[in-house]
């Protein structure tokens, strides 16, 4: 009698949010390697309004995604930034001298003196 293989599936292991490019490169020792690219979680779509943003209402737009999801509207204009959040009708204003104080103390910790 042949031996009957088992049908119960083994359990697998999650994979990470890597994707395996189908390129393959050779190393200095010859061997055929394989190179790991990570999955985009973001996207960011851009919209220009005005070339040179010297007019008044003239600004950048950009739409941000995250998983082919929109969380927001970040709009960059001369004087000042614009957020809008996921499904937001309002927007907060954050003007550049503020938006410079707030990435000072993210980056570096304390609020750095002016000057």
């Amino acid at each position: 009698m042949p031996a009957v293989k088992s049908t119960k599936r083994r359990p697998t292991k999650r994979k990470r949010a890597t994707k395996v490019s189908a390129k393959r490169t050779r190393s200095r020792s010859g061997r055929a390697r394989r190179t790991v690219r990570a999955v985009r979680k973001h996207q960011v779509k851009a919209k220009l309004a005005n070339f040179e943003l010297a007019k008044a209402r003239s600004s950048l737009n950009l739409e941000i995604y995250a998983k082919g999801e929109k969380i927001g509207e970040l709009e960059i204009g001369r004087g000042s930034l614009f957020w809008y959040g996921r499904n937001r009708h309002k927007s907060k204003r954050l003007r550049w001298s503020r938006f410079v104080k707030m990435m000072d103390e993210l980056a570096y910790g304390e609020h750095l003196p002016a000057g």
